[in-house]
């Protein structure tokens, strides 16, 4: 695995690739932020802003998601995967929020994580972007480009990722880095082809080695 000096590197070299790394879901509240990610899961940033561009304009609070039946609102998001799981967790959620939290997006990472369809990237992503508390969330980018890097292990759960990562990052850079890693893997060290003849940190990668290696007659 690299060295925390090279990882510096690794990170230094994606914050000037990519100096405005953000949050591509595009939202007005901690709420709207919330529902976003769920409907993130599976699915690509673009899919869900083009629904959220008609859902967010429909619903606007927790209260208005469990005014319609549930088959309307599989309705609003079908071209979505898992819509129905999705449709089922969103009205629950909503629910929960108004039953226990007067209608607010908790702030705490543990009291998103009882909300129905919310697991542990997606509390990060909303304490992080929503509330500015420090956190990595690990989605699909952040695993690939950790594990192809050598950031990590390529046997590291999710979790172990997350917590490789809290190590090796001073924690007031943690969430930049989040956004970082996503560009990175979104528009660069892509899963099925990565631009590794062209890459910066060809260099440090195991896995750019190895695939350039192939290339060679």
């Amino acid at each position: 695995m690299l060295t925390k000096q090279q990882i510096r590197y690794c990170l230094d070299v994606m914050a000037r690739m990519f100096p405005d790394a953000h949050c591509e879901l595009v939202h007005r509240n901690p709420f709207e932020l919330l529902i976003a990610v769920v409907l993130s899961a599976q699915c690509t940033d673009a899919l869900v802003n083009k629904v959220t561009k008609r859902l967010f304009e429909k619903y606007r609070t927790p209260h208005d998601y469990l005014a319609v039946p549930l088959a309307e609102l599989e309705q609003d998001i079908r071209s979505i995967g898992l819509y129905r799981n999705k449709a089922k967790h969103i009205q629950k959620l909503c629910a929960m929020l108004i039953e226990q939290y007067n209608g607010e997006v908790p702030r705490d990472r543990d009291e998103l994580m009882k909300l129905p369809g919310v697991g542990r990237k997606t509390a990060n992503v909303v304490v992080s972007v929503a509330f500015g508390v420090p956190a990595i969330a690990v989605d699909t980018h952040v695993e690939r480009v950790s594990k192809r890097l050598g950031f990590c292990r390529w046997s590291d759960s999710v979790l172990e990722v997350e917590q490789t990562l809290m190590r090796k990052i001073p924690k007031e850079e943690w969430s930049i880095t989040h956004h970082r890693m996503i560009f990175f893997g979104r528009y660069h060290c892509k899963a099925q082809a990565p631009q590794c003849p062209v890459c910066p940190l060809l260099e440090l990668c195991r896995e750019g080695k190895k695939r350039m290696k192939k290339r060679e007659p």
